[in-house]
């Protein structure tokens, strides 16, 4: 009877789930939702990088990269090293923090802001978070040696402040001066610096390091930083959160159909953040004009190949 007892509790042993297993299954399913918001993510601003709240939040982060711990499972350590994701019990316990505030006051702002809120008053407050922007784009696009989208920068900066009345009318767009992006985590890629760890910062939402830091430096340069005193700090604030909600608003479908879609909510954006930002970097590595100014990563003692035509 013992041995018959002991087979009985190991047949009827629970079987432990993987808990990252379900996003691997849910990739086919999920591809034409990533790829409709990879299509949109490209064309808009990255989710309120001058926010107030970031140094806050890179404050957070290193925090939570100093208190992480690897899973003790080896299993779930090998899947986690594999997604670049030391931190993932940390980094998804915050990201359900945010997915509940995002739930319960991110989303029905925006849901109102897109319903109630006139496009054209859409369109200019976009515009308007948009030129203040074009500062901190000039100077990335410097130094990832993007000298031509620097000029084009400062161009849009100058034509939008003054025709298009402080920003509120993109009038640089519609002379061919089209937008662009550029940011310090893209810079500091460009000079070849590692993205290191998945981080997932409060409020703020996919990261890493790199990132993190880029972020702060961005805030920086943000023009109503220098003027200092109650009024820019006012709106600064208000076009920080201003920027929050026009990007969230932009994105309702897409988070809602890939909220839907996923049986691994958390895995998918990460994936989806990654191959953003992928994208981003090699596009300011490839414009025409570009001086290559990245870190050499040639090994010690290895000689450039010969140049056999000359």
């Amino acid at each position: 009877m013992p041995h018959v007892a002991t087979q009985s509790r190991r047949i009827f042993q629970p079987r432990q789930l993987d808990p990252t297993g379900g996003a691997k299954n849910n990739a086919s399913a999920n591809r034409s939702v990533t790829a409709r918001c990879e299509e949109k993510l490209t064309v808009s601003y990255h989710k309120g990088r001058a926010n107030p709240i970031s140094a806050l939040a890179f404050g957070l982060l290193l925090c939570c990269c100093g208190c992480a711990a690897s899973p003790s499972d080896p299993a779930t350590a090998d899947d986690t090293d594999s997604d670049n994701d030391p931190a993932e019990r940390v980094n998804r316990a915050i990201f359900k923090a945010n997915l509940a505030a995002d739930h319960a006051v991110m989303k029905p702002v925006a849901q109102a802001y897109s319903d109630h809120v006139p496009e054209t008053v859409q369109t200019g407050i976009h515009n308007v978070v948009q030129n203040l922007k074009e500062p901190a784009v000039a100077v990335n696009d410097l130094l990832q040696g993007n000298v031509n989208h620097a000029w084009q920068a400062v161009e849009r900066l100058a034509v939008n402040t003054t025709v298009g009345v402080a920003g509120v009318v993109d009038v640089a767009a519609k002379w061919g001066l089209a937008p662009h992006k550029a940011d310090f985590g893209q810079t500091l890629a460009v000079w070849g610096v590692g993205e290191g760890p998945f981080v997932e910062l409060p409020l703020l939402g996919p990261s890493n390091p790199r990132d993190a830091v880029g972020t702060a430096v961005d805030l920086a340069l943000n023009p109503l930083t220098f003027v200092g005193g109650a009024p820019a700090t006012y709106a600064g604030v208000a076009t920080g959160s201003a920027n929050v909600v026009d990007t969230r608003a932009q994105h309702l479908e897409d988070l809602d159909a890939l909220e839907r879609n996923s049986l691994d909510y958390y895995a998918t954006l990460r994936s989806v953040y990654r191959q953003h930002r992928d994208a981003e970097i090699s596009k300011a590595k490839e414009p025409e004009g570009r001086i290559d100014i990245s870190f050499p990563d040639a090994k010690p003692g290895t000689a450039p190949p010969a140049d056999s035509g000359k």
